[in-house]
């Protein structure tokens, strides 16, 4: 489960596919599955919104968010999860420009929340979201990369090295994974939670993927806080709108928790990090007051995996994943695949290997995969699926 410290610095998984296909033509009209951008349709009452709160681009919006975007996403958590314990939206909230700013920034706050620690570690998932790696990277921490669940486990904080626990800042969890679509139970969070309290650690729970599931809603590491009755110290969970509804472009997401760590970032990101528009933020108070564009947008993506498991068949091995909206297929050799899907399909996809670091022995655990973002409308995925059956079948 537990691989070994890296040092190396985050590469942008797009710029090395872009790297790998210069000059190559696609052998049919391009579709692009590379990027986990929605495309499916941006809810209704964006547009409208928007315009009824223009005027409040012309005033610099608070660093905490307004009174009614904190309200609105505690009132959503509590109802998501059931929490007993409800969120404190003064304490416990904050806005964000899209989740991935935040998963960055908050591995410096967590650095230097412990100064005790001379060699700071940070604990990753493999493969990963880049956004941990510059997080571990911004905050001078070395990384540690743990096991993550093609079999639908998770990283075993109790197998980590305890001298490694007594050095470590932070971990990276992510539920649904991504790529891989897994989803942590109740008991996995509870084991992350217990570990980081009893060596006081940071954990960083990536829920971005929460609404995009299949059959179950996804338990979330609020969720086994709460069962725990201990507080949420030590946790903070990560959502965005550009998953949840379809809205990439709007920048907008949050972090709610430890609302210790929590007041102590909002003092660092008032003077370091841009804050969310106004305009945006009602945006947000309106999707998080609808559930019905959610429910359709899951819809559309069952739909999509419906079509990837008749159209690729058994050779291929495509999987219906729990949750979040990738295909992460064995192909052999992902690097390889990729290049033929584009040269002689069409189809761009990313490579398995370059979203994940190799292991010890000089492996990399993403090497056989491909990553296939489903977030095209159903006919533009249908026909990918064709293409990809026929030239990896």
């Amino acid at each position: 489960m537990l691989g070994p410290t890296s040092t190396r610095k985050s590469t942008s998984p797009f710029a090395r596919l872009n790297e790998q296909l210069a000059g190559v033509e696609p052998g049919m009209p391009a579709i692009n599955l590379t990027i986990g951008e929605p495309q499916h349709p941006i809810p209704s009452f964006v547009a409208p919104v928007i315009a009824e709160n223009v005027a409040l681009f012309g005033r610099y919006p608070p660093i905490r968010g307004t009174d009614a975007f904190r309200q609105t996403i505690a009132g959503w958590l509590d109802q998501r999860y059931g929490l007993t314990a409800r969120i404190d939206p003064e304490r416990m909230v904050l806005p964000l420009n899209g989740s991935r700013e935040g998963l960055t920034l908050a591995a410096l706050s967590a650095r230097q929340r412990r100064p005790d620690i001379e060699t700071p570690v940070v604990l990753l998932p493999n493969p990963f979201y880049q956004a941990y790696a510059a997080g571990a990277e911004v905050a001078g921490a070395e990384v540690v990369l743990l096991g993550s669940g093609r079999d639908g486990s998770f990283p075993d904080l109790g197998r980590v090295d305890e001298a490694v626990l007594a050095r470590t800042i932070a971990v990276y969890v992510a539920s649904p994974t991504a790529p891989q679509g897994d989803v942590a139970t109740l008991a996995d969070w509870t084991q992350v939670i217990q570990i980081a309290r009893a060596h006081d650690f940071m954990v960083f729970a990536d829920e971005c993927y929460s609404e995009i599931y299949r059959d179950a809603p996804p338990p979330g590491v609020l969720q086994a806080a709460d069962s725990l009755g201990a507080g949420h110290g030590n946790i903070l969970t990560f959502h965005s709108l550009s998953k949840r509804s379809n809205l990439p472009g709007l920048r907008c997401g949050f972090v709610a928790g430890d609302p210790d760590f929590l007041d102590n970032w909002q003092r660092f990101r008032n003077v370091a990090a841009p804050q969310v528009p106004g305009p945006i933020q009602a945006v947000a108070v309106a999707a998080y007051s609808d559930e019905s564009h959610v429910a359709e947008n899951r819809a559309l993506y069952n739909a999509k995996y419906d079509a990837a498991l008749k159209t690729l068949g058994p050779k291929v091995r495509a999987s219906r994943p729990e949750g979040g909206f990738f295909l992460w297929l064995e192909v052999g050799d992902g690097v390889a695949a990729a290049d033929r899907l584009w040269r002689e399909a069409g189809v761009r996809t990313i490579p398995g290997e370059y979203l994940s670091l190799p292991l010890p022995d000089g492996s990399n655990p993403g090497a056989p995969y491909i990553r296939v973002a489903m977030v095209q409308d159903l006919a533009i995925t249908q026909e990918a699926l064709t293409r990809m059956a026929r030239v990896l079948g």
